[in-house]
């Protein structure tokens, strides 16, 4: 039967959005069932903040009446400001091994954002790279940590085969943070200097104060990713979105902030492996899954370096060297006693040789990819 695509309209429609992954991903153990409200939430227009200044349109891909696939198409008109571009972006790509249906649902998102005047379409983001984001092409094997997903080998090959080409890699690293002599000497003598040749003083979160400590957090992170490909700042609604996501699962251990002169120099936030509990859930807190979560959370035994910045102005002074030396405390204070970074972006040299020097491990990749809307291919 050929393919069809039907744009998301009805409550049936969205609800077969929300489920298409489980059907595509039901037999392999390493998917890891995202919670159905919070993507219910998501993707909300009257819920997510993102829409204040995003439009989007959700399409599925249909074969004989069953889905088969599907695809958002938007337009992120603070990413386009913030970084003087025209994209277009595609997001939410979960499909089953099907060229035909693949190529309908991109030629569907390609034409939405063409009709918006778009430069290229980029992606996948879900729906910014503030959010899970890109398409695995390297770690299969491995359980992706809280953020991350995990796709099956064929994604990066249906997408290859519809026209898109590679736009950007970004890594994960492993780090053994209870593996202290496997660290470069250097990182620790420059971690002893932060206070006393900088007057910077590192410090753990606290959670009693989360608003305002995200709000520091968030301030370094809007400035130090600034030049990143494909970041946008978030807004103050987001913000205060993401303090509600965060407060649940923040631990003050692995939550830090670098001040000097009672302003936020550097901040790092690193979150516990949630994924290891959301793989035991089946994508449901109700009825039993609430008890499975508070069992199992007491075995996390890794963290997601979510983010870890200094602002520009003091990135001489070892902060960061600093936070890595917390990090290792924390390990020998808590379950944890491993952890992957939040994926950095292959241009990103300095991270990656620090991420080296730490005795760090390239172990999966996340690939964006693009198709050049007009203009020269």
């Amino acid at each position: 039967m050929s393919v069809q695509i039907r744009r998301v309209v009805t409550r049936r429609d969205l609800r077969a959005f929300v489920e298409l992954p489980r059907g595509v991903h039901r037999n392999h153990p390493l998917w890891v069932p995202p919670l159905k409200f919070d993507v219910r939430r998501r993707l909300d227009r009257n819920r997510n903040p993102f829409f204040e200044h995003a439009e989007a349109e959700y399409f599925l891909a249909m074969r004989d009446g069953r889905p088969v696939g599907r695809i958002s198409a938007h337009v992120d008109h603070n990413l386009n400001a913030f970084q003087d571009n025209e994209w277009g972006l595609f997001g939410w790509f979960d499909a089953y091994d099907d060229p035909e249906a693949t190529r309908a649902l991109l030629d569907t998102a390609e034409g939405w954002l063409r009709e918006r005047d778009r430069e290229r379409m980029v992606g996948p983001m879900s729906f910014t790279t503030n959010d899970p984001c890109g398409v695995l092409v390297d770690g299969f094997e491995r359980l992706p940590v809280v953020l991350n997903q995990w796709d099956p080998p064929y994604y990066g090959r249906l997408l290859g085969g519809a026209g898109l080409t590679k736009a950007m890699d970004a890594c994960m690293w492993t780090l053994h943070v209870a593996e202290r002599d496997k660290v470069h000497p250097a990182i620790f003598q420059v971690a002893a200097e932060v206070e006393s040749k900088h007057g910077i003083t590192c410090r753990y979160m606290r959670k009693k104060d989360l608003q305002a400590e995200v709000e520091r957090f968030l301030e370094v992170y809007n400035e130090a990713w600034a030049r990143n490909w494909g970041f946008v700042p978030l807004t103050e609604n987001e913000v205060k979105a993401y303090v509600s996501e965060l407060r649940p699962v923040l631990d003050e251990h692995w939550a830090m902030v670098a001040e000097k002169d009672g302003q936020t120099v550097g901040a790092a936030l690193s979150l516990p492996d949630y994924n290891q509990v959301l793989v035991q859930l089946d994508g449901r807190l109700l009825p039993l899954g609430w008890l499975k979560a508070l069992r199992a959370r007491r075995h996390i035994d890794a963290v997601r370096v979510f983010a870890l910045g200094v602002k520009r102005a003091h990135r001489h002074t070892g902060v960061a060297a600093k936070f890595y030396e917390m990090h290792f405390d924390s390990a020998a204070a808590t379950p944890q006693k491993r952890g992957e970074t939040g994926w950095i972006l292959e241009s990103n040299r300095s991270m990656n040789k620090a991420m080296e020097g730490m005795g760090g491990e390239v172990v999966s990749r996340y690939r964006f990819y693009e198709k050049v809307l007009r203009g020269e291919e």
